[in-house]
């Protein structure tokens, strides 16, 4: 007789003598050695790692920072925290001395067991800090003095200096109005592209720093910096596009600070005395791509020994400084690369490459030709159903890369200053055999680190998170784009926060979205309303072009999803304001505490059909989305007062919050509990938001599963329903008809997509229609990730890790089996360390294996084979290994 339930573990076995722990991924404000800090009191983070595989927990901790490195055998750091009683171990503030501006610290911790026992001092971290105010600065804002405009030659500016002793450390400060890349000696100051991100340049412009001790030289130096219109200046936004948004001109603020050896200091900036001329970079804007002509070219411009007499002196510009921060979010970076995996001769005669993957990103090439060749590449996501290059939905972007030879020698050619939404492109201009080895498609986005893994027997769904992840890392380029490839590329809000949870799984998107809510709140009107996209490039500084349900409340939703994934309390404290401004703001619009006022994108692309006779398209009344909403916001509102101690507000808003439910109720719902809008849609949001009595729950729940099946077993919602459709089925005990969803394959699902070919997530569900026609071209992304927001369920409840408290301190593992997987396995790094869990079902037997990082509890349901009857288990670090 087989033992019902039996469990293996490693479980805790202490030392006598001292902690034997180890103290790893020391991290200040969430970044590993950073070197440019404007945080006036840096937090620090890190984890722990017993020695021998033995669970351990933090009783207490002790920080050292110090000006010197602690191998000096320092004995008074500059400050101690004294050993402090917590358990926490991510985002505790520095209490010392001020900090100074471009001054480098190292700390260390040690920590206290459970059990007393203390550990030994970590191996030393270290940050620097920033230029902490405009004062500080030495570097003058410069421009080039030449024609400057969207379609103008992209300018090149340039000085040289002279370094008479041996450099210890050099940091080079550089920011721009407009893209800049920068060369000393020759060489790319960094790895990063697209510089210096997206902010709401009036009010926030970001500046990076680069340690460039490795590329100076003693004796002659140059540095040279080339300016592209960038975000800054090129014409955004769909329909009528706005050239100029911040500014007509480029202009570029550097500031190199070198160390020599013996204690001196020399600061180089940019000044009177540079140069300006133009090369090779003929024109460059974000939608239509770049003219590289290298029969301009003006070879070792950026060396010391170059010859700048004829060029051009520079402007000096009064533009202010007190609008600069240091770089928080990870920059854009190269990632992956791909080779051809298909040549292909359309109907046409063109020759078209198929890089196998929907990324975003450009492409490398190699080339050699004749003198003034023009080589050019197009891009497309798709095909034809005719197997013709297709390019109708990217609208007015023209999305081409130009290359101009100026002689027969072999060179490697990459776009400059934009970026491409592409699986094909379109190689015209090459005379002779076109090569697919001479090409190589890179894709580009935040250099986030991965986080989560999602694995299970089902080929498709592995396939469906796949496709989430390449539909995030596409639009996670510096800002939360809505789609890489068209006329449009902007910050979307309702996008962002419908698929947040899901981003904060795939990938670390703390800093990513710090720094982007802090534009939401820039950018929020003075009354409260939140634009349509951030930052905002739709109003003209007097009309204000948002307010919309789901999309404004972005305010509120990030903020506490990342505050629940990451333990900050900061990101709460930093939007708070924003949060209850957007809450009061819709407060103001309401009649009776209904918010029936305004316009509204409601559930965004739902289930529709043309010529509608019966009734089909699923259409959920715009205000009473707007309503649940209201309420969600609200309660989100409180919960962040509650953390944050704020208990005036926490009384006030739930006073309010009963009053928005109380009115959604006698507004929408009847005695029987139907909701006036009978979708999916209304249902779900009603349920995941409690804005139902509980006594009329559990019908309305059954009312959901009874549209669904209307439908075949189809889902009908849209942007704002989608999220929340198998979440509140499994919460009211349908996750079989989740399931059933989530596996359908015809449209509209998730895996009808992929049916069709699809490497990313699409904005529509069927942006290929199954007559292999195609949607209308006017909105028709096939890289588009809010419907990707399915990731988060995939990753609570077929894996089941879930976060019990903010950090996933506490953890929940509890797997829903079902959809005839046999099995599933899941790895997400939380801040405290790596959490697995795997389940497989063999012979009508379930094993089951976690990982509970240490220093975390963990709350284990273990299911039968079936699914049913489970047995809970609250354990403390460990590996484990459950049988049923």
């Amino acid at each position: 007789m087989r033992t019902p339930f039996l469990i293996g573990c490693f479980l805790f076995s202490w030392l006598t003598t001292s902690a034997q722990v180890v103290l790893k991924n020391l991290l200040t404000e969430n970044l590993k050695n950073p070197i440019c800090i404007d945080a006036h009191n840096p937090r620090f983070s890190w984890q722990l790692a017993e020695k021998n595989n033995r669970a351990v927990g933090q009783q207490a901790y002790e920080i050292q920072v110090d000006s010197a490195s602690f191998s000096e055998n320092n004995t008074t750091p500059l400050w101690s925290s004294g050993k402090i009683i917590s358990n926490q171990s991510v985002y505790i503030p520095y209490r010392g001395k001020t900090l100074l501006s471009c001054h480098k610290y190292f700390w260390r911790v040690r920590i206290w067991d459970t059990n007393g026992l203390r550990s030994a001092w970590s191996d030393q971290a270290f940050w620097k800090m920033g230029l902490l105010s405009a004062s500080d600065w030495h570097a003058q804002w410069i421009r080039p003095a030449l024609i400057d405009t969207v379609n103008a030659p992209a300018p090149l500016l340039r000085t040289n200096f002279s370094l008479n002793k041996k450099i210890l450390e050099a940091t080079a400060y550089i920011t721009s109005h407009g893209f800049y890349e920068a060369q000393l000696n020759g060489h790319k100051v960094g790895d990063s592209f697209l510089t210096p991100g997206w902010t709401s340049y009036n009010k926030r412009l970001q500046y990076q720093a680069y340690d460039v001790t490795a590329l100076l030289a003693q004796g002659e130096n140059a540095m040279g910096i080339t300016l592209g219109s960038g975000w800054y200046r090129s014409p955004l936004g769909p329909y009528t596009p706005r050239a100029n948004f911040y500014g007509d001109k480029t202009a570029v603020l550097m500031e190199m600070r070198i160390i020599f050896t013996d204690g001196s200091e020399k600061i180089i900036s940019s000044d009177q005395s540079w140069r300006s001329s133009t090369g090779v970079l003929q024109f460059a804007e974000i939608y239509n791509g770049c003219i590289i002509d290298t029969r301009l070219e003006k070879p070792g411009w950026a060396g010391p020994a170059f010859d700048d007499h004829d060029w051009h002196p520079v402007r000096i510009m009064p533009y202010t400084k007190n609008t600069l921060i240091a770089t928080y979010n990870e920059p854009v970076k190269q990632h992956e690369t791909f080779k051809p995996i298909k040549l292909i001769t359309t109907p046409r005669g063109e020759k078209v490459i198929d890089f196998g993957q929907n990324l975003v990103g450009w492409v490398k090439v190699t080339l050699k030709g004749h003198p003034g060749d023009s080589i050019k590449i197009a891009h497309a996501e798709v095909l034809d159903k005719a197997g013709e290059f297709y390019t109708e939905n990217l609208r007015a972007a023209k999305a081409e890369n130009t290359y101009i030879l100026k002689d027969t020698v072999k060179r490697t050619f990459e776009p400059q200053f934009s970026w491409q939404g592409f699986r094909y492109i379109k190689v015209s201009g090459i005379k002779g055999t076109l090569n697919p080895d001479d090409f190589t498609a890179v894709a580009v986005y935040s250099d986030m680190k991965a986080t989560g893994s999602f694995l299970c027997s089902n080929p498709l769904l592995n396939q469906l998170q796949h496709n989430i992840q390449w539909g995030q890392k596409g639009n996670f380029l510096d800002v939360p784009t809505d789609c890489p490839q068209r006329d449009e590329r902007l910050g979307w809000t309702g996008d962002a926060q419908v698929f947040s949870r899901t981003a904060a799984f795939n990938m670390d998107v703390h800093n990513f979205f710090t720094k982007w809510l802090k534009d939401v709140a820039a950018d929020q009107y003075p009354g409260g309303s939140i634009p349509f996209v951030v930052p905002d490039v739709f109003t003209n500084g007097t009309n204000e072009v948002g307010g919309s349900s789901g999309w404004g409340d972005v305010a509120t939703i990030i903020p506490w999803n990342m505050y629940f994934a990451y333990g900050d309390k900061k990101i709460l404290e930093n939007q708070f304001q924003s949060m209850k401004a957007w809450v009061n703001y819709i407060q103001k619009q309401t009649r009776n505490n209904l918010w029936v006022t305004g316009n509204h994108f409601g559930d965004w692309l739902f289930y529709s059909v043309n010529n509608d006779r019966d009734g089909t398209s699923a259409i959920t009344n715009k205000y009473l989305i707007a309503q649940c909403f209201y309420a969600y916001s609200t309660q989100i509102l409180i919960n962040s007062a509650k953390v944050l101690n704020k208990t005036t507000d926490e009384q006030y808003y739930s006073k309010l919050l009963l009053k928005i439910k109380r009115a959604f109720v006698n507004e929408y719902v009847t005695a029987n509990g139907l909701i006036s809008s009978d979708t999916q849609t209304a249902y779900v949001l009603a349920l995941e938001f409690d804005m139902l009595p509980v006594n009329l729950r559990q019908q309305a729940a059954a009312r959901l599963v009874k549209n669904i099946g209307l439908y075949r077993d189809h889902l009908t919602t849209g942007f704002l329903g989608t999220p929340y459709l198998c979440d509140a089925l499994t919460r009211f005990g349908y996750a079989d008809v989740a399931y059933k969803l989530l596996l359908q394959d015809t449209y509209p699902s998730w895996l009808y997509p992929i049916k069709q070919g699809a490497t990313t997530i699409w904005e529509r569900w069927d942006g290929i229609r199954t007559d292999g026609s195609f949607e209308e071209s006017s909105m028709n992304s096939y890289n588009h990730y809010a419907y990707g927001a399915i990731g988060d369920w995939m990753y609570r409840y077929i894996t089941g890790i879930t976060p019990a408290a903010p950090a996933y301190k506490k953890i929940t593992i509890k797997p829903v089996i079902g959809g005839g997987l046999s099995w599933a396995e899941g790895k997400y790094d939380c801040p405290y360390g790596t959490i697995y869990s795997k389940w497989q079902i063999t012979d009508k037997k379930l094993d089951m294996m976690v990982t509970v990082p240490q220093n975390t509890t963990a709350d284990i349901f273990v299911p039968d084979f079936s699914g049913n009857n489970y047995k809970k288990f609250t354990v403390g670090p460990g590996n484990y290994h459950y049988s049923r």
